[in-house]
């Protein structure tokens, strides 16, 4: 009797759980799943207008977009701007969702002297550039810290390379919005991508990241969205479309150009997807 009444109880609590069980395997499903990730809603708006059947997850406050994009199943989320709130977004994501790979896209400064508003950075390689030690010298980049191994991380966290081939391949076949003033078509470029917690608009910043990076642009969440990929062993790519010049006329630039831009680098991003399998 006592082992009859147990196996009530356990039918009984199956079944008040068995709708949100289900519920969790539709949200975090054992198949491929492509995280798509941008700081700021003009940068995520497209993939979001572009999901089939939609439907939206709240965790820890955060609003997770889910659903399909052609034949991937993808998760969609604004971080914010700034690394730590792109980090705990992005730790959030790789828990719930488990995505097999990660894509950032959105805006960014031109520090390459040939990229103007509209242009794309397709990033080879991440650095985070504030991340070191202060002396009498100035700043000096240094390398971040494995919490998990305690190893010290590479200094630049290199693309995946297959994502990187796909966004390669996919630029050659987007076709782009043009920017207002500009009668031109995006000049992409495959580089090297900074990010800092600082919004450059200084000639004096670009002219030292270029001098000490080699960099062809700067942000505020890539490296960070990077470190902790390259930390989970999960494939990350940054692509990033130009929505100023990072000088003293960013902050104007910007406010003109933000809009197309992320637009130009959602569309490149999901032109990739239909490179990447499924």
């Amino acid at each position: 009797m006592i082992f009859n009444s147990f196996l009530r109880q356990k039918l009984v609590i199956l079944l008040i759980f068995a709708p949100l069980l289900s519920g969790f395997a539709q949200i975090y499903p054992h198949k491929p799943v492509t995280a798509l990730l941008g700081a700021l809603d003009e940068e995520i708006e497209l993939l979001r207008s572009s999901l089939q059947k939609p439907k939206m997850k709240m965790v820890h406050g955060i609003p997770f977009y889910y659903g399909k994009i052609g034949k991937h199943r993808v998760v969609i989320v604004k971080t914010g701007i700034g690394k730590v709130n792109a980090t705990m977004t992005a730790a959030f994501l790789l828990q719930k969702f488990h995505p097999e790979r990660v894509i950032f896209t959105g805006i960014a400064g031109g520090l390459h002297p040939d990229l103007n508003p509209g242009d794309i950075v397709i990033g080879k390689q991440t650095l985070q550039y504030d991340f070191g030690q202060f002396t009498n010298e100035g700043l000096q980049t240094g390398k971040t810290r494995n919490p998990i191994n305690r190893e010290l991380n590479p200094l630049f966290f290199q693309a995946d390379s297959l994502l990187l081939i796909a966004a390669q391949s996919a630029a050659k076949t987007t076709d782009f919005q043009k920017l207002a003033n500009q009668a031109k078509l995006p000049y992409i470029i495959t580089g090297t991508i900074v990010t800092g917690d600082l919004f450059v608009t200084s000639e004096t910043k670009v002219n030292e990241l270029r001098k000490q990076f080699d960099a062809d642009a700067t942000e505020m969440e890539g490296a960070a969205v990077a470190q902790l990929c390259w930390q989970q062993q999960v494939p990350c790519l940054v692509i990033r479309s130009m929505s100023d010049k990072a000088d003293s006329k960013a902050r104007e630039s910007i406010d003109s150009f933000k809009k197309t831009a992320s637009y130009n680098s959602a569309h490149l991003l999901l032109n990739m997807l239909s490179k990447l399998p499924n």
